[in-house]
């Protein structure tokens, strides 16, 4: 089985920064010929706040012709404990309407593929310890598969025991849980997004992956140092039978836009974050 795993999309209607790296990127996914497309989140510039980015992104994902699963990003549904926009079951509704449920799971071959909302983690509300049980459920019964896991946040930057990183990965508490369970059921991959860097490394036997974004990169002034390297494209996997490869690769034809140079115009900062209004 061919499997493609893209990542940080970030598409819009209202906010075309990044749509000319959508074409090439379909284009390639359609040269694949893939058997599974699966999006780690950040679908779309703004779900959390603009429903026709949401709308509109699952059209574009539809439009592959190939049959895919997504989960959220904190752009899509919104981040725990997030001051202006929390995870909330509105904002989960909304995702939900469009792209389906915001946990999955698939076997394929010798293989369970989970998808995880890593937006839930750390909430403390009854979605997250729905997530919770539900995956506890899903680990027990895969049957003897390799299990792989596919959530936005990358569970650590440098070593599972790390201390909080704050935006960039999960918080300590839901972490060591997540890692326990990896520890316990020798989960082959995680596989995540969220960084616009890609990233392999093994630890005790798992394999983590940071997928590349495909819209755009994040220069230094905005994203602390970090292990990977600053690229765009998408990772590649061949999974047979209980043999699992992962590749990151170039997409051809992605422009390489930078982030710091637009985040005024795509993310403006509200007037109460603003250091020139006091």
């Amino acid at each position: 089985m061919r499997i493609i795993q893209i990542s940080d999309t970030h598409v819009s209607r209202r906010k075309p920064h990044f749509a000319d790296n959508w074409p090439p990127l379909a284009a390639w996914i359609a040269a694949q010929s893939c058997d599974l497309v699966i999006h780690t989140g950040d679908v779309t510039v703004d779900g959390a706040g603009i429903d026709d980015d949401l709308r509109y992104a699952a059209k574009l994902m539809r439009s592959l012709g190939v049959r895919f699963h997504a989960v959220p990003g904190n752009h899509d549904v919104g981040d725990a404990g997030h001051p202006r926009q929390p995870v909330t079951d509105g904002r989960l509704a909304r995702w939900r309407t469009y792209f389906g449920l915001d946990r999955w799971f698939e076997d394929v071959e010798g293989y369970r593929l989970v998808g995880l909302d890593a937006m839930l983690l750390g909430s403390g509300g009854r979605e997250e310890a729905a997530q919770a049980a539900w995956l506890d459920g899903v680990m027990a019964g895969a049957g003897g598969r390799q299990t792989a896991w596919f959530l936005h946040r990358p569970l650590f930057l440098d070593s599972p025991d790390e201390a909080d990183t704050g935006y960039w990965s999960v918080k300590p508490q839901p972490r060591a849980r997540l890692i326990e369970l990896v520890r316990r059921h020798s989960v082959t991959l995680v596989a995540s997004g969220h960084l616009h860097k890609a990233y392999q490394t093994v630890r005790d036997r798992t394999r983590y992956v940071w997928a590349p974004a495909s819209s755009f990169l994040v220069g230094p002034e905005i994203q602390p140092d970090m292990p990977g390297e600053k690229r765009l494209g998408a990772v590649l996997y061949e999974v047979h039978g209980a043999a699992l490869e992962a590749s990151i690769v170039d997409v051809p034809g992605l422009s390489a836009y930078w982030i710091d140079d637009v985040i005024d115009e795509v993310y403006p900062r509200p007037p109460a974050d603003n250091p020139a209004n006091g």
